[in-house]
């Protein structure tokens, strides 16, 4: 409640609470989080959110409930300010957190906060959950996003009973000099506040949300070292930026790698490996999707996921994840089923994955991946995200099988089942296409512009001359009419 009373004092005890947050934060995970504001038009009353603790991370299940409470009593007409990059710093540097306010880069949005009952800022937001506040928003508003601009916005006609999820991305850029990035976020907040004085005119309540993608890296490596030279300025700060970007590079490669795939073995061989970013699945209760994240009980150091039920032979490879007490149900397993045979067409083998099965107290949803996931039998899948249901390449067997009430998400997927060499994946086959929409573009119109060449290359060259010419000391020639 005292942040709460802190926060309408005005913008700068806001940033105030940001400096003090951040030095409770460890300094290695500063480059790992984005601030998050939300705030309702004046007017607006909604019920005050108790902000998370001193150092407390925001992961993407609480930014879910945080986002859930607000709409289901607030404006459903939301407006999401997405910025390409942000961090606390970005506040503390350029937001005249201390006592600097004519120089401040945020004067819309001080005033938007400051005019709303109830705001509520995360100041450490995980960046994979703000990169996925769009997919949260959407499920929560059941309506696609609409990405727009002021000038679309000023020819929209907004219906406060109909939910609408607009979205306006912002730029962010750091360049030589450090006045550019305060440009650019001043730049931001006059879009912020353009938007905000067209909603106004137009009399439409509206829930805001303003955060970013990720971190503006730099501007969290300029603030930290600064922090730690004492005296330095911000200027010496940036003669280290290289090998701290190199250091930073390698943490993150050494925390992607701290666990390995799930391997299964036949005897003294490993036949199975799996290997995701995140496994997650989601069930409709009463018209709401529960969600449960099952990647902390498959993959980490220490987690030995239960494997029985699971078989592979030269053909056929089966793999069974055994979990306890998901999304109410005793019993789950998800059961990865694939095959291999030979294609005379291509003259060679391949497998494909043929099921993926979710089994829970007795019932089997069943989803088909046979048209969308494949590879060589030598080598590896893998995918940056595999689902059922946003560029889906997982299909229910059937309308009426249990499937269609589930939601499975498989992020930076990899599988293997047919000739796996120790613990290793084999080169894998990236479900990216070769051909993206815009070189098939490209090669079509590359096509019709040589047809029409050709073409007129033909026209020309079936031109004929005249053979006989009038000669004037001669005869003159004569055509016959009847001819």
């Amino acid at each position: 409640m005292a942040a709460a009373a802190t926060l309408r004092l005005g913008f700068s005890a806001a940033l105030s609470l940001f400096l003090g947050l951040l030095v409770s934060v460890k300094p290695g995970l500063c480059e790992e989080q984005v601030p998050l504001l939300l705030w309702t038009s004046e007017g607006t009353s909604l019920q005050s959110q108790p902000p998370p603790a001193a150092g407390h991370i925001v992961g993407q299940q609480q930014l879910a409930g945080y986002l859930e409470k607000t709409l289901n009593v607030g404006p459903r007409n939301v407006l999401l300010f997405l910025q390409d990059k942000m961090s606390i710093e970005d506040f503390t540097m350029y937001g005249g957190a201390f006592g600097n306010k004519q120089d401040s880069a945020f004067p819309n949005l001080e005033g938007a906060l400051m005019s709303s009952s109830s705001p509520l800022v995360l100041p450490a937001v995980s960046w994979p959950a703000s990169s996925a506040v769009i997919g949260q928003l959407q499920d929560q508003l059941e309506t696609s996003p609409l990405y727009m601009d002021p000038e679309t916005l000023s020819q929209l006609r907004l219906n406060a009973s109909s939910p609408a999820l607009l979205v306006f991305r912002l730029p962010y850029g750091i360049g030589a000099d450090l006045m550019s990035a305060k440009e650019i976020l001043s730049g931001n907040d006059e879009v912020i506040g353009q938007v905000l004085s067209i909603m106004k005119t137009q009399s439409v309540p509206y829930t805001a949300i303003y955060t970013a993608l990720r971190p503006s890296q730099e501007a969290a490596s300029l603030s930290v070292e600064a922090g730690f030279g004492g005296g330095r300025s911000l200027l010496q700060a940036r003669g280290g930026y290289r090998e701290r970007e190199r250091e930073r590079q390698r943490r993150i490669k050494e925390k992607a790698g701290i666990y390995g795939p799930v391997e299964f073995k036949e005897g003294e061989e490993t036949c199975i490996l799996l290997w995701a970013k995140g496994l997650s699945v989601s069930i409709l209760r009463s018209g709401r999707w529960e969600d449960h994240d099952l990647t902390p009980s498959t993959f980490g150091e220490g987690v030995s996921p239960k494997l029985h039920g699971s078989s592979c032979d030269k053909t056929r490879a089966k793999l069974v994840l055994n979990y306890e007490n998901v999304l109410g149900h005793r019993s789950f397993k998800l059961i990865f089923a694939m095959s291999q045979r030979h294609y005379k067409v291509s003259s060679r083998r391949w497998f494909t994955l043929d099921t993926v099965d979710l089994e829970y107290d007795g019932t089997k949803a069943t989803f088909n991946g046979t048209r969308s996931i494949y590879a060589p039998a030598e080598y590896s899948y893998r995918c940056e995200s595999v689902t059922n249901f946003r560029w889906p390449l997982l299909v229910p067997r059937s309308s009426k099988d249990p499937a269609n009430q589930w939601r499975v998400s498989f992020e930076d997927f990899q599988i293997q089942g047919f000739n796996v060499s120790g613990s290793d994946f084999s080169y894998a086959s990236d479900c990216a296409g070769f051909f993206s929409p815009g070189i098939w573009m490209g090669l079509m119109t590359s096509l019709l512009m040589v047809l029409v060449l050709t073409y007129g290359l033909h026209m020309i060259m079936q031109l004929r001359t005249m053979d006989r010419f009038d000669d004037p000391k001669g005869p003159a020639i004569s055509v016959p009419q009847t001819e």
